[in-house]
């Protein structure tokens, strides 16, 4: 492996989720809600996690139409079955 592939010990890593963003976002929209100190992270990893799936739908739709491109049809047709599926 090259050296610039790994990274150094001494390195930090960051955080990824937007934090203050998302908390900012939930006092506009819900100021009563209280949510318990790593509820954005859990709401940031769904938002995550929506979007693997919405790629994952898109890629076989894609490859069902034998087309090498994902096009907008295929996002909106993954997008109505996964909200569906997530619907309950």
């Amino acid at each position: 492996m090259a050296l610039s592939a790994t990274a150094s010990q001494k390195t930090r890593i960051r955080r990824k989720a937007p934090r203050g963003f998302l908390k900012r976002i939930f006092k506009r929209q819900k100021p009563h809600l209280r949510l318990e100190t790593s509820g954005d992270l859990l709401v940031h990893l769904n938002c995550l996690l929506f979007v693997h799936r919405l790629a994952e739908e898109s890629r076989i739709n894609a490859c069902e139409n034998k087309c090498g491109v994902i096009k907008n049809e295929h996002v909106l047709s993954a997008a109505k079955v996964i909200l569906k599926k997530s619907r309950g």
